[in-house]
């Protein structure tokens, strides 16, 4: 951690964010939070409405949702920058505005359509529901400042009971979106999407950032490090993406905060009829672990061309200097 990071903290006034934090089940273990991936991924199309209505019913605790822009600057809820894979269509939704995205239809069936932020925000305003948070993914095919300052404007047009800012944390991938969070967005916690441990220690250096890390990466001894490192921190750890009932066992048995799956129904099942003893015993297979040093390996070339286009550093004066401006000139809800 650098020398600056007392001035850091001196300096800047950060959000809290309890709600991330693994929760107590009916039986009072502490266990990681449901977080669906791109709402019900595993029985409805991906980031619809019936994905993330899907997800609610069968208990999720949050949603994990990824976020564009079209081309007249309306927040769309998409994985891709594209519309082939889901839609059918040749088009970048960068080229494309609201009136003609709202008509396409899933490939998949049941054919639905491309929501919005707003979309999503005003279901979660229905009675009951309060509970129920967002991991935003903020994807880096748009302009930074363009997408960071639509989002704003997009949780400030609805209203709710309990304030987005205890219920939306959000999801950046490259340092350079820590000012513009802290511009647009000073009153939200943040989670550093990462599949490299040694860039996203550079997020540590950031109160209250917290982290969304690739599963593969965090086995053995310097995944270990890192996960109580953050734990002394108190940040909270969240696992991408985790689909099989051993990795869902061993997110429980690490004492993350949350795990990203695309079958919450599954993974809540899983939490029920988890032992401890049990899972301890069993551990990976040679196979397992021949594909989790390949995954470091490629993580890690990765990672530098990752840091050789978006910066190898936080810039903590920046952050700071975000914060600072969004006093001067915005007026956010609390």
């Amino acid at each position: 951690m650098s020398e600056s990071t007392p001035l850091l903290r001196e300096k800047m006034e950060t959000p809290s964010s309890t709600f991330t934090l693994a929760k107590p089940d009916r039986r009072g273990r502490i266990l990681p939070q449901a977080i669906a991936h791109r709402g019900y991924k595993a029985a409805f199309p991906e980031n619809t409405m019936g994905a993330f209505r899907g997800a609610v019913e069968v208990g999720a605790h949050a949603i994990e949702t990824d976020l564009h822009i079209a081309k007249d600057g309306t927040v769309v809820i998409s994985h891709d920058p594209t519309l082939k894979r889901c839609f059918g269509k040749e088009d970048k939704i960068i080229d494309c505005d609201w009136p003609y995205l709202s008509t396409l239809r899933t490939l998949q069936s049941p054919h639905e359509g491309m929501p919005r932020l707003k979309d999503l925000l005003e279901y979660l305003t229905t009675p009951g529901l309060e509970d129920i948070w967002i991991l935003l993914d903020i994807k880096l095919d748009n302009n930074a400042d363009d997408i960071m300052r639509l989002i704003g404007e997009a949780i400030r047009g609805v209203e709710a009971n309990k304030p987005w800012s205890q219920r939306i944390i959000l999801g950046c991938w490259a340092a350079k979106y820590l000012p513009l969070c802290a511009t647009y967005l000073p009153e939200f916690p943040i989670a550093h999407i990462g599949f490299s441990i040694a860039y996203a220690r550079e997020f540590l250096q950031v109160p209250n950032v917290h982290f969304n890390m690739l599963r593969q990466i965090m086995v053995g001894p310097y995944g270990a490090k890192f996960l109580s490192d953050t734990k002394k921190a108190n940040r909270s750890m969240f696992i991408w993406t985790v689909n099989k009932e051993q990795w869902m066992r061993w997110c429980i048995s690490k004492g993350v905060d949350g795990v990203i799956t695309d079958d919450p129904k599954k993974y809540l099942e899983v939490c029920d009829d988890y032992d401890s003893a049990e899972s301890k015993r069993s551990g990976f297979s040679f196979v397992d672990w021949m594909s989790i040093i390949l995954l470091n390996l490629l993580a890690m070339l990765f990672s530098w061309l990752f840091r050789c286009r978006y910066g190898f550093r936080v810039d903590q004066t920046k952050v700071r200097e975000g914060y600072e401006s969004s006093k001067r000139s915005l007026t956010l809800p609390s």
